[in-house]
């Protein structure tokens, strides 16, 4: 194995993924060369394939998931890329009230395979309208796959996977993870989509994270593990729908107690379908109420001492671990 960026890592999987099927194609704004897309993911795609197989869109989420969808039906495999995760509102009736809803409405004579590729997360001091974390949203729709990835391994193999999948999925990358560095295989891999991956085993508390703090988590247990003795595991659902709910009851059966962390705000956050989730499968193996650590109920900060303040932190998460093992 080699160690790759993960937007490296994304830009492997697009390059391997176009090649092998032709049907592939890209769609969305800036993402030609010399540009290669705001975080670089698709640099060297359009000097390689040309550009009927990447497309440059005015700016336009509407039209570019409308396209997307028009493609797909007539065979294509399209994946469009929303430059943040905020402008998929301007597209909420093309993925929620089409692609989401056509194979259930033609009776399965139809499917929309198309992966929307968007940047979520704060830590770029980016402002409110650019840091936003809406996986719950997508996550409530029925027809819809959501995959959040943490590391650049995870990144390649469940992109392949997204591509191939006959139904839309929703591709979520944190913006400040793309220069995460980890290993990758050379060898041909898929990641299938609804399998987590335990990241640390543990036996004493069940840290189930998201994207960006699954990394945050892990630090914190290593903290925990040292200071305090605490034998933390950390689960990775990486697609927050299909979930693996087997694995994470698994762990839970083991330790006893649960803890869920993510970045998007914690009121209505995907945290409290999976506590429920967790109370209704696993309700008799607890030994402490399930702990949440979120960020604030608020509008993330332009200023960056308050997005730090707003969000999540290792500190946080230790200080949930201690609060929930006393």
């Amino acid at each position: 194995m080699r160690e790759l960026l993960l937007r490296e890592a994304l830009n492997e999987a697009l390059h391997e993924e176009m090649e092998r099927d032709p049907r592939v194609f890209i769609l969305g704004e800036d993402i030609i060369d010399p540009w290669g897309g705001t975080f670089r993911v698709t640099e060297g795609l359009s000097t390689r394939f040309g550009l009927e197989r990447v497309r440059e869109t005015p700016i336009a989420e509407a039209a570019i998931v409308g396209c997307a969808i028009g493609a797909a039906l007539l065979g294509m495999r399209p994946v469009a890329e929303i430059m943040f995760l905020d402008f998929t509102t301007l597209a909420m009736d093309q993925i929620v009230n089409q692609a989401a809803k056509l194979r259930y409405m033609t009776g399965g004579q139809t499917s929309v395979p198309i992966v929307i590729r968007t940047a979520g997360g704060a830590g770029r001091a980016s402002a409110a309208q650019h840091s936003q974390s809406l996986e719950a949203w997508f996550t409530h729709i029925p027809g819809l796959k959501v995959v959040m990835p943490s590391t650049p391994r995870d990144a390649k193999g469940l992109l392949k996977a997204a591509i191939r999948d006959p139904d839309p999925v929703i591709f979520i990358e944190h913006k400040m993870s793309y220069g995460v560095k980890g290993w990758v295989p050379e060898e041909e891999y898929v990641v299938p989509l609804g399998q987590a991956d335990v990241k640390r085993p543990g036996r004493d508390l069940t840290v189930i994270a998201t994207s960006r703090q699954v990394l945050r988590a892990l630090d914190a247990a290593e903290r925990v593990a040292r200071e305090d003795g605490f034998d933390v595991e950390v689960i990775d659902p990486r697609t927050l729908y299909p979930l693996d709910k087997a694995t994470i009851v698994a762990s839970i059966k083991k330790t006893g107690r649960a803890m869920i962390v993510h970045e998007a705000a914690r009121r209505g956050g995907w945290g409290a379908e999976l506590l429920s989730e967790i109370v209704e499968d696993a309700f008799d193996y607890l030994d402490a109420p399930i702990a949440r650590v979120a960020a604030h109920n608020t509008p993330i900060p332009f200023a960056p001492v308050m997005e730090d303040f707003v969000l999540p932190s290792v500190d946080d998460i230790i200080a949930g671990v201690r609060r929930v093992l006393g």
